[in-house]
This record gives structure tokens, C-alpha cells and sequence, in this order.
């Protein structure tokens, strides 16, 4: 922005504060200067510095007042003056001398000491303590001390105190709450080369700040110019309420299947072993389903186990393979380990219900689940115990080209660019893949989650017959963790306000 438009730009409080500064100045002086609050100045200066116009520096200084007992003696004067006047120019004794100038015992003797260390007095005893003014003390009845020189000159800058006065002050600070020192933060303002080109130019007096209804009804604004606006003015940080931003990436990936046509399915977080399970083709002594990996849940211990038909085709596959052309796990399945209620693993356990519910008829069909599961893990920087899963099944005519596509669509609206799908290894998939992602960050290939064709031993005790089902399940913290620049997992769900503030929208 040019000068001349800075200075058309310039707040009514930046006008008055600005002349001033052909100089460097503090901030005290600005306000005697000016006649206007700290408050204002302190803003003014602010304004002007972030147009460029001036530099702003801090400085201390040391600034010696008047403590709770200065105040007193300013007022009544020091104890060493009320005895130089109570005693005056005659010779008294000391009983005397503390009565008339109202002195306590500690006051009376504190006065003795300093005046005798001046040579203001002379101390003699007879029958009892007799003080007299010295012949150089006697001038003090008329002049001023330099103790009480400095309590009237007070509040000062202990810079602006000569060497006399310095030691006058450290004898001051000896005695008990007399003075005391603050140090005092100010600022000091100086123009940079733009403000002084701004000064230079000068400024419309006849300038609107802003306009109100009268000036539009009484038509003032005519033959006036108005204060141009600053579109540059810092402004302070408003936060909005808005979710958790984890909740805004999972409604986005809701979006992403939606969008593909696919059909959302929810369940609850308990579950029976069942259907996390066995259901899965999981076997019942298969050490994923230990207390190690697995929550299970004391009160009720146990849930209601599917239709007759479902569970007795499941019971078969595990214990031989039933019509699957597989020999099963070959034990004897038990009822009463798949009533077992957990909190599920895996959205996984999703897809199999819905399998379950589906008819002939509903066929082709596409299901998707975001959702929380649970295991038992040790919180660490890569490991959390509650995480979100985002879960995938095709049913119908379906081949393992189609999972490819899939997935690379849900990637590719993901942000991913770089894309390839690898061979793997899941229980209850084949074929079998692992998705991996070019992390351009780190230059490298990154797993973000598994897929692949669930076996018959899933779907045909399910469904009925075999039929094609595409799956995948893939961690959701893996894939939004870049886009937030996220490296420690357990960051997903601090509770720091302030950091929630600070994360930006998710705006894919």
C-alpha cells in the first residue's frame, strides 16, 4: 500500500500518537503528550507497527516511591525532623523531646542515631540524657534534610538520581518501609522510513471515521472524505464451534462410499463371539480371541446366539468344513464360547450380520461401516486401544479386478495419488491384498490397510451358497494422519483445547 493511502487509512488514535514521534518516545510520554489512556496509546502503537510505520521496543526501569511509612512521614514528617522541632534551639532532655514531637521508643531512637551520625546533635548526661543542637546543626531548622528532599521528589527513575541522592536512598532502604522500588515494563515508539514518509504527507482534517444514522439523516457525509478502510487490519481469532476433526474425516469417508452407491450398516460396539468370531472362521482356541487382544465383558457375561440354521452351519464348517470343500478346524465347536459377549475388534463383524440378513433378491448389493473397535493394546505412539475402522463388502458377480477398483477409487478421493495394491495374507480372506500409498513426505510406500475375497467359510454357512463378496477393512487414524501431519496415533484424541483450535478443517 502506498503512504498515501496508509495515511487516508489511519485510525483517529494513530493521527494523535503519530505526530508525536518525530522523535523516539515512551509510552508515559504519548499519554502526557496526547492526553489519551494507556489503553488507547498501547493500541495505537500496535496499529501502527503492524502497518510498518514504527518500531517498538521494551525496556525496564527501576522507579523508587514512596512506601506505606514514606507516606506518613511526607505528610507529618520524619522522625528526625519532629525531634529538631521539638527540640529547637534550647537544650532538652529526651522524655521531653519524644513526648512533644509524639515519638515512640523506636522512632526516638532511630532519630538519635542518624542525628548524632550528622553532627546535628550533642548528647550529655547530667541526672538525665540532655540534647542540645550542635552549632552546625543548627542551620537544619530552617533547611531541609536530604532524606526529606528525596521523599518530595518521589516517584523517580533511579537513573535520573545523581550520586548524592543514590546515597541518600541507600540510607533510606535501610530503615522499615520508607521507600520502596518497582520496576516498571514500558515501551518506546520510533517512525521507521515509512512512517516518516506517512508523517510527511500529513492528513485530511476533515475526514469521516464512521458513519451513523444522524450523519446519514443530517447528509454531513457531503464535501467530506471518509477514513479508508484497512482490509490488511488484524482482526482477533474467533473459534466457532465445528466437530472434532476426526468426526469431520469419518463424515467424509461417509460421504466417499455414499457417493459410490454404496449402503451404510451399523451395529453396537458389543457384540457376541459369534459373530466377531466364529462367524469369521475364526477358531475358538485361535489366540486373537484371548484376554490379550480381546475385551471381554464381565456383566452380562453372555448373549443370545443367532437362528438354529446359521448357527448349526457354522458349528459345521469349524468342526469339517461342511459343504465348503474345506476339513474345517476339525474340534468340537462349543455353544458357549461363541455366546461370549466382547467389544468388537473389527467392524468386520458388520459384514458378516449383514451377509446373514441378505436374500437372493437383494443381490447385487454394496455395504460400507464407519465405526469405533476395541483392543486390548498398550497405548503407545503407534497403538491405541479405541480406533476407527472404515469396512467394505460387494456381494454378487464380482471379481477380484472390481476390489482393485474399489479400492483405488477410495483412495484416489482420499487425496492418494500414488496407489498400488501387493499380495497378502488374512484368515478370512482369498484372494488376499494389502493397499499401499506413496508418502511423498517420506518418500516412501505405506500400508493403510488390508482386502480381499472372503473364502466360502464365511459366506456359504451365512448366505446359504457361495457367492462372490469383496471386503476390506482399513484404519481410518493410517489414512487422515498425513493430512493432518499427525505422527503419534494418541494425538487423534487429546483433549487440548487449544490444539483442537489449531487444527485445520478438513477440506478434502
Amino acid at each position: 500500500m502506498s503512504p498515501e493511502r496508509i495515511a487516508e487509512s489511519l485510525h483517529p488514535l494513530e493521527r494523535k500518537v503519530i505526530v508525536h514521534l518525530k522523535e523516539s518516545c515512551s509510552v508515559d510520554d504519548l499519554m502526557k503528550k496526547t492526553g489519551l489512556k494507556q489503553v488507547e496509546v498501547m493500541r495505537a502503537l500496535q496499529w501502527l507497527k503492524n502497518k510498518k510505520l514504527v518500531t517498538i521496543e521494551d525496556y525496564s526501569k527501576e522507579v523508587v516511591k514512596l512506601d506505606t511509612n514514606g507516606k506518613t512521614y511526607l505528610k507529618d514528617g520524619l522522625p528526625e525532623r519532629r525531634f529538631i522541632k521539638a527540640l529547637g534551639s534550647k537544650t532538652a532532655n529526651l522524655e521531653q523531646i519524644a513526648k512533644k514531637a509524639g515519638l515512640n521508643k523506636n522512632e526516638l531512637r532511630v532519630s538519635i542515631g542518624i542525628l548524632r551520625r550528622k553532627n546535628i546533635i550533642y548528647v550529655f548526661r547530667k541526672k538525665d540524657v540532655i540534647v542540645t543542637l550542635t552549632q552546625s546543626g543548627k542551620r537544619f531548622l530552617v533547611e531541609k534534610m536530604d532524606e526529606e528532599k528525596l521523599l518530595e521528589k518521589l516517584p523517580v527513575e533511579i537513573s535520573k538520581l545523581n550520586d548524592a541522592e543514590r546515597e541518600t536512598l541507600n540510607q533510606l532502604m535501610k530503615r522499615k518501609s520508607i521507600v520502596k522500588i518497582d520496576t516498571i515494563k514500558t515501551k518506546t515508539a520510533q517512525l521507521t522510513q515509512l512512517g516518516q514518509k506517512v508523517l510527511k504527507i500529513g492528513f485530511e482534517e476533515n475526514v469521516i471515521d464512521k458513519l451513523t444514522p444522524e450523519i446519514i439523516v443530517s447528509k454531513g457525509w457531503k464535501n467530506k472524505k471518509f477514513r479508508r478502510y484497512d482490509i490488511e487490519a488484524p482482526v482477533p481469532e474467533i473459534y466457532v464451534g465445528r466437530r472434532h476433526f476426526v468426526n469431520q474425516a469419518i463424515n467424509y469417508v461417509r460421504k466417499v462410499w455414499l457417493e459410490m452407491g454404496f449402503k451404510e450398516m451399523t451395529g453396537n460396539f458389543v457384540q457376541t463371539s459369534f459373530w466377531n468370531f466364529d462367524a469369521l472362521f475364526t477358531a475358538q482356541d485361535h489366540p486373537v480371541r484371548d484376554m490379550q487382544d480381546t475385551f471381554f465383558i464381565k456383566k452380562p457375561e453372555s448373549g443370545r446366539l443367532p437362528e438354529k440354521k446359521i448357527v448349526d452351519n457354522v458349528k459345521k464348517t469349524h468342526e469339517n468344513g461342511y459343504t465348503t470343500g474345506s476339513i474345517g478346524w476339525r474340534y468340537k465347536w462349543n455353544p458357549e464360547e461363541a455366546k461370549k459377549l466382547v467389544l468388537r475388534t473389527h467392524t468386520t463383524v458388520l459384514s458378516a450380520r449383514t451377509i446373514a440378513s441378505l436374500k437372493e433378491e437383494d443381490l447385487p448389493a454394496k455395504f460400507f461401516a464407519v465405526g469405533r473397535c476395541f483392543r486390548n493394546e498398550t497405548v503407545d505412539w503407534s497403538h491405541l486401544f479405541e480406533f476407527n475402522q472404515t469396512e467394505g463388502i460387494v456381494v454378487g458377480d464380482v471379481n477380484f479386478k472390481h476390489l482393485i477398483g474399489y479400492l483405488k477409487e477410495f483412495f484416489r478421493k482420499m487425496n492418494y495419488e500414488k496407489i498400488r495394491i501387493r499380495p497378502a495374507y488374512f484368515p478370512y480372506t482369498e484372494m488376499s491384498c494389502e493397499v499401499e500409498v506413496f508418502d511423498p513426505i517420506h518418500e516412501e510406500w505405506v500400508e493403510l490397510g488390508g482386502a480381499g475375497m472372503f473364502r466360502p467359510e464365511v459366506v456359504k454357512p451365512l448366505f446359504g451358497r457361495e457367492v462372490q463378496v469383496l471386503a476390506w477393512g482399513l484404519g481410518l487414524a493410517r489414512i487422515i494422519k498425513n493430512y493432518y501431519q499427525i505422527n503419534d496415533l494418541r494425538t487423534f484424541y487429546k483433549n487440548d483445547l487449544k490444539y483442537l483450535r489449531s487444527v485445520k478443517e478438513w477440506l478434502l
